[in-house]
């Protein structure tokens, strides 16, 4: 039950192709240069770089950099705005050229090796950067955290998460009630028997990393060393899943959807749950108008309490020359006004404690996007980033492939989460 992207801003938040630590390294990244104090004066030139924002948040941003460079008159902000397309290989090139911008809108997986390279500045150890700790999210300030290191190595800056949405029209034709949705996994699975008893599917997709998260999965060692996805909780969740997929409770054709035809088979009403944004409320409205009558909107089922977020933050360069100004600018982009500021101009949420509490996180407004911003918005202030950073696309591939083996019945869901760690753990050793 993954949560797809929101349409309105690309971003790679949890996902993303990692850089590679010994191209990093090899090529000089991860020389021990010095940068200057944080605690100097507020002066000089930096250079700040974001992830394909100018195009739509142009006037944002350059206000914003108006704004701080008026209350540090000494201080100046050179912004560059890269493409997503090829974004990791342009990080891996200034690493390896020693040209990293000062403050860097990173991913956890792309901050990773440069944390690793010494290239970061660690906020928990920086006198200055450390005082701002309580000013952001647990969760948020944690997802910066990499394995293996003591620390966090970006400020945290734009969070997303996502409802979903359930069709009460199958619920009640089920005998399931359409105003209790479920809300932990055992729960979720009462509701898929039910239904799949009338010959109906709850879900499109096979359970993703996420969902061994909220299940209570620790699916990677603290330091990083080791898959842990194969702990005996971990085959409890397959099991589970392997026997929901036998009773027809996913989709027949689970084993070859992607994300985004899992939202047409909940248009189609072929499947009864499914997460979802403001985007396919819409649509759903459109093109779907007896499913929009009959929709539902709930958080994803977990067992922990807390539900999954994405996250992007900006980091700053250990060795920048004007590490003062570095801080102070990241530290002012991700403050609580220009994060509400921002959250109010696109569909993604700041990570500043007490920001959500504010009445546009809160209220809905009568339009898809407020009913869509408020469900959101509710599962934000709690919620963790489940996938560890070293959690490749290759990972979850990997993983995918050896649940495809399980449901077919080709291995057990012991043998199955078994060779995908050992998969993993090979990749791991490769770093």
């Amino acid at each position: 039950m993954s949560i797809s992207r929101s349409a309105a801003i690309r971003t790679a938040v949890g996902l993303g192709t990692a850089l590679c630590v010994a191209t990093v390294t090899a090529c000089g990244g991860g020389s021990s240069k010095a940068g200057s104090s944080s605690d100097g004066k507020v002066e000089g030139t930096i250079k700040f770089q974001t992830w394909n924002l100018r195009a739509n948040f142009k006037d944002y941003f350059e206000g914003v950099i108006a704004d701080f460079e008026k209350e540090h008159p000494g201080a100046k902000v050179k912004w560059v705005d890269q493409p997503a397309d090829g974004y990791p290989d342009k990080l891996s090139a200034d690493a390896s050229a020693g040209s990293l911008p000062d403050v860097v809108n990173l991913s956890p997986d792309l901050a990773y090796p440069l944390a690793k390279a010494g290239l970061l500045l660690n906020l928990d150890k920086d006198e200055v950067a450390k005082k701002y700790k309580p000013e952001y999210l647990e969760g948020a300030w944690k997802g910066f955290e990499m394995p293996g290191m003591d620390g966090t190595y970006s400020f945290p800056w734009y969070l997303n998460s996502g409802p979903l949405f359930y069709n009460r029209t199958m619920f009640e034709k089920a005998g399931v009630d359409a105003g209790q949705p479920p809300r932990t996994f055992d729960e979720l699975f009462a509701v898929a028997e039910q239904l799949a008893k009338k010959g109906e599917a709850t879900l499109g997709q096979p359970p993703t990393v996420e969902d061994f998260g909220r299940y209570g999965v620790e699916a990677m060692d603290k330091e990083g060393k080791r898959i842990t996805l194969n702990s005996d909780k971990g085959v409890e969740l397959l099991t589970k899943f392997k026997k929901l997929y036998d009773d027809g409770g996913l989709h027949k054709q689970t084993l070859t959807l992607k994300d985004d035809s899992t939202g047409t088979k909940f248009l189609q009403q072929e499947i009864a749950m499914n997460p979802g944004s403001a985007h396919d409320l819409d649509n759903f409205k459109k093109n779907a108008p007896s499913l929009y009558e009959n929709i539902g909107i709930t958080e994803v089922p977990t067992n922990t309490g807390k539900q999954n977020m994405y996250l992007q933050g900006l980091s700053v360069n250990s060795q920048s020359e004007n590490t003062a100004t570095a801080v102070a600018f990241a530290h002012f982009l991700t403050n609580a006004k220009n994060q509400e500021a921002f959250g109010h101009q696109v569909a993604v949420f700041p990570s500043t404690k007490g920001s959500l509490d504010k009445e546009y996180w809160t209220k809905a407004d009568g339009t898809e996007e407020g009913k869509i911003r408020v469900a959101s918005a509710k599962m934000l202030p709690t919620a963790v980033n489940y996938t560890p950073v070293l959690f490749s696309d290759e990972m979850k591939t990997i993983l995918r492939n050896e649940i495809a083996k399980c449901f077919t019945g080709k291995s057990s869901p012991k043998a199955a989460l078994d060779s995908a760690a050992d998969q993993m753990n090979k990749l791991l050793e490769q770093n």
